[in-house]
């Protein structure tokens, strides 16, 4: 498991001991949740990763983009309302959706008592994730 860059972000303080540890690109999200020792493992995929149906060749790129923000900004809506419930929260992963996600939720209320640190990684398997939360949180 390799780390790139580890940046700490603590954005308020507590409310539930509830921890989460989500592994994140652009198209989909692994999120574990550590409860008793356990992790509990569930998925969320963004619609923006998949093709349009009604792809026509003649729409704007300008038009496709948009849509393509929107679908995003509904995956990062999808993630938000995960993790309202958590008081502590780790996102990770090799691309900048985790960062994407920080910036949307520092603006949220519901966010000021959560504690979420932001860590770069690599692409990893399932069972490094887990030993990656497990790791995180050891310290809390």
């Amino acid at each position: 498991m390799n780390q790139k860059n580890n940046t700490k972000i603590n954005i308020c303080s507590m409310k539930k001991d509830k921890k989460m540890g989500i592994w994140m690109d652009h198209s989909s999200a692994t999120m574990m949740e550590l409860a008793n020792d356990k992790i509990i493992t569930s998925f969320v995929e963004s619609d923006a990763s998949k093709p349009e149906i009604d792809f026509n060749p003649k729409k704007s790129e300008k038009l496709v983009h948009k849509k393509e923000n929107h679908l995003q900004a509904g995956y990062y809506k999808k993630l938000g309302e995960i993790m309202v419930n958590f008081s502590k929260v780790v996102l990770f992963g090799p691309t900048e959706a985790k960062r994407e996600l920080l910036n949307i939720l520092r603006a949220d209320h519901l966010f000021n008592d959560t504690q979420i640190d932001l860590i770069d990684s690599e692409k990893l398997s399932e069972g490094q994730m887990e030993a990656f939360v497990r790791e995180h949180f050891k310290q809390y």
